[in-house]
């Protein structure tokens, strides 16, 4: 079959659906449009289909002419709370979300892989669970599938899913065997104080103060007790308290991650944080009451089907297009797929300076370069009929 062609053929269909999604972007749990979306066109293909898995997830199931391997390949589906400020044609229309992450393209291009599979099943050996997941930005969408079932009669053999990016320009892949994305822990703190008049401090217990005395006093468990060979990564990203400049709160709201690749210094640092919060919270006469969220744990390539990836990979894209990154200390619940069934997730290029499309993921300017679409396609299906060998 000649992928190639077929994938090229897809590319009005694929940024189409993008664009689309783009300008009607959903956050974690919320996807129902999307979903709704997805859903339409899997049928269409004929597909075995269940929708509202895990809550927004869509699973389908394409069986090949003749019996052979399981391989699972998903996508995420959800936006970010995010104000867009770039201009394109395709701007969000929903104030306050938007994908700024490359989820839309991640759809797209999936749903466009099970049309080009579909077209071909007579010659597939084997099957393919497309797997479209909500919630990954909040890493909840997977254990939330997987909990109801999105599996359940399927033995899965391998997994595959990749990750469009900004970070380097279209036609070039990474791909790294082992940990390649950290663990993602969510935490929040509650620094509760004693309330007063902001003109008499000595009445009170001032949480603000309280709250910038353990941001600070957080950052010194990875500067000073971690071990530098052993990546970890602590960040306070929301601060919440207070209402009017002359009230001291009763309470502030502190939340954040914690990223690592290791679990022995995942429990470490996780019970470390706990101790840092309590203890400055108590010097100063306040409270720290902590909640973990549910994260996920590393994303880990397996060896050998990272090494199957790559002559597919290298085929497609020449000499020079294929390189080992660097792990990275974003997280993923694409982690969880993986420790069902040995596989692979790699990150495509689809920036390009000269245009202005290499804003960060996660920054409210952030877009893609849309001809990684049509490539991503080919590597997807190409990565399918591999592991499905």
């Amino acid at each position: 079959m000649d992928i190639a062609r077929k994938a090229q053929a897809l590319t009005e269909e694929t940024v189409a659906v993008r664009r689309d999604l783009h300008m009607h972007p959903e956050i974690a749990f919320e996807e129902t449009r999307t979903a709704g979306i997805v859903a339409s066109r899997l049928a269409e293909l004929g597909l075995d289909l269940r929708s509202g898995v895990g809550g927004t997830g869509v699973v389908a199931l394409l069986e090949g002419a003749r019996p052979g391997r399981t391989v699972l390949a998903r996508a995420d589906m959800d936006a970010l709370p995010l104000q867009e400020e770039g201009d394109p044609p395709y701007r969000s229309v929903v104030d306050g979300a938007m994908h700024a992450c490359g989820h839309d393209g991640h759809t797209a291009v999936l749903l466009s892989v099970a049309r080009l599979l579909a077209e071909c099943r007579a010659e597939l050996a084997g099957r393919v669970v497309f797997v479209f997941q909500p919630a990954e930005e909040v890493v909840q969408g997977a254990r939330a599938m997987l909990d109801d079932g999105a599996l359940e009669g399927l033995a899965v053999a391998a997994g595959i899913g990749l990750h469009l990016t900004s970070a380097f320009e279209t036609g070039r892949v990474a791909l790294r065997p082992g940990p390649t994305m950290a663990s993602a822990d969510t935490f929040s703190l509650r620094v509760q104080g004693k309330g007063g008049h902001a003109a008499k401090p000595n009445e009170t217990v001032d949480p603000v103060l309280v709250a910038a005395q353990i941001v600070t006093g957080l950052q010194a468990l990875v500067a000073r007790e971690q071990n530098p060979l052993d990546p970890a990564v602590i960040s306070i990203t929301s601060v919440h308290g207070g209402t009017a400049f002359n009230i001291i709160p009763e309470a502030v709201e502190l939340g954040g991650t914690l990223r690592t690749f290791n679990d022995a210094t995942q429990a470490r640092l996780r019970e470390r944080i706990l101790a840092v919060a309590r203890g400055i919270a108590a010097t100063f006469r306040a409270a720290a009451t902590p909640e973990w969220g549910e994260g996920s744990p590393v994303v880990v390539n397996d060896p050998e089907m990272t090494r199957r990836l790559r002559p597919v990979v290298e085929g497609v894209l020449g000499e020079g297009g294929l390189f080992e990154r660097d792990p990275l200390m974003a997280g993923d619940d694409m982690a969880l797929w993986l420790q069902e069934a040995p596989g692979c997730y790699f990150h495509v290029g689809a920036g390009d300076a000269g245009r202005g499309l290499d804003y960060p993921h996660h920054h409210p300017r952030f877009d893609l370069d849309e001809a990684a679409l049509p490539l991503a396609v080919e590597l997807l299906s190409r990565g399918i009929l591999e592991f499905l060998r």
